[in-house]
């Protein structure tokens, strides 16, 4: 008995030992940045910056006018929309909270399209270029070929007018200070 518990604690031993040196090795190999916990993130990412620019010329080079209604959002500004719709008779416009949405780390955007009458809408039917294919669509292709996730095509909560560059961290890492690095697309 003594010698079947000594043989399970050495293999315990073992086995907390590769796995500590697996995590030491994905921290020292990890192309993603850890910051501290004060960050303040002021501004989107480079590159989804970037994508929106590209995004917004390519909409322009086919007579469709995107307006960027969101970017970069505070969590006093994430906690307000999380109450629409279950703090008033608002309709609901986002599951996350504070710190839950790739808005607040500056790797999302939210779009609409400005019609002929230069009104700002959110109609994903309109097709003011007049070319048998909703603008709203088109608009999500071109991001999606630029490296954007699109809102659209989310199961569950279909947010049309969201896109999100997500570089492969997930909330729970960004939550925990990881951020892409500014160079990398």
């Amino acid at each position: 008995m003594k010698a079947i518990k000594h043989f399970t604690l050495s293999w315990i031993a073992i086995i907390l030992f590769i796995g500590l040196l697996f995590w030491l090795y994905q921290q020292t190999n990890s192309s993603y940045e850890r910051v501290d916990g004060e960050e303040t993130i002021s501004e989107l990412h480079p590159a989804v910056q970037e994508a929106v620019d590209t995004l917004i010329d390519r909409a322009d080079d086919i007579d469709i006018e995107v307006v960027i209604t969101d970017g970069l959002r505070t969590e006093e500004e994430q906690e307000t929309l999380y109450a629409r719709g279950r703090e008033n008779e608002e309709d609901i416009v986002t599951h996350a909270r504070a710190g839950e949405s790739y808005h607040n780390y500056g790797l999302a955007v939210d779009y609409a399209i400005r019609n002929n009458d230069g009104e700002i809408i959110w109609d994903i039917h309109y097709d003011g270029n007049n070319n048998g294919e909703p603008d709203w669509f088109e608009v999500a292709e071109i991001a999606k070929d630029l490296g954007f996730e699109w809102g659209g095509d989310f199961n569950g909560f279909t947010d049309y007018p969201h896109l999100q560059m997500t570089f492969g961290l997930s909330i729970s890492e960004l939550q925990q200070g990881y951020r892409p690095p500014d160079e990398e697309k």
